[in-house]
């Protein structure tokens, strides 16, 4: 049976503090208008180069039936298979449930919390456009979820 330590200033283990206390695992989640293109791609990078090290969701504030198909293939490309993936709705409890929620294209349609750090990233939006107009979108996406890693310390586990 242990015994309380007399002199808690001499005790090696630090009281909980917001620095030092066990965090979960970030949550991001990214929204465009019709969660069919660029937070789908967003959505699947974060995914792909940071496994279960982060929480990712993705939604639209009116999302379109399926995920543009030249967005599928110009993530096949990259070895990102996206095809299985639906649009999604965007919810209040989302965005409650996310630390970072990251906009691109959908105005003030995104609830806002207290509490939670909001990006907007301005992108060409994809609706529409051919595979070729696609992949420049996806590789400045790639480059902004991998910036986005370093910002909250978590590795890119993966290279494409």
């Amino acid at each position: 049976m242990s015994t309380p330590n007399p002199n808690p200033a001499s005790d090696p283990t630090p009281a909980p503090t917001a620095t030092n206390t066990p965090t979960e695992r970030p949550s991001v989640l990214f929204v465009c208008v019709h969660n069919a293109g660029r937070s789908q791609m967003a959505a699947a990078f974060l995914t792909h180069l940071a496994g279960d090290a982060v929480e990712v969701r993705s939604a639209g504030s009116a999302p379109a039936d399926t995920v543009n198909p030249a967005v599928v293939a110009a993530m096949s490309e990259a070895g990102i298979d996206i095809s299985a993936e639906t649009p999604k709705i965007l919810t209040s409890e989302a965005v409650q449930a996310s630390d970072v929620v990251i906009t691109m294209g959908c105005g003030d349609t995104c609830p806002v919390f207290p509490g939670k750090t909001y990006l907007d990233w301005t992108l060409d939006d994809p609706a529409g456009q051919g595979v070729d107009a696609v992949r420049p979108i996806r590789d400045e996406i790639e480059r902004r979820v991998r910036a986005l890693l370093s910002d909250l310390g978590v590795p890119a586990g993966k290279a494409l």
